[in-house]
């Protein structure tokens, strides 16, 4: 399930997280940093690359999904 909340401000943000962590809830915010490892970085930009040149197509979503099942599942 996914929420979406837009906080008015800073204090009502703390106190959100706080009460998330009172309960033990696991979350994300959009501050949370997302990183990718140096080969991810690598794969993407060949990909665009090639996908630029024309040597590939834009890829199916199914497929990318299923990747994405396999990477972070």
């Amino acid at each position: 399930m996914t929420i979406s909340v837009n906080l008015h401000s800073e204090q009502e943000e703390k106190v959100l997280l706080a009460f998330l962590d009172s309960l033990k809830y696991d979350y994300q915010t959009d501050n949370d940093a997302f990183f990718l490892s140096g080969e991810q970085q690598k794969e993407i930009l060949s990909r665009d690359q090639e996908f630029i040149e024309g040597k590939t197509t834009a890829r199916d979503w199914n497929e990318i999904k299923k990747e994405m099942d396999r990477v972070y599942r």
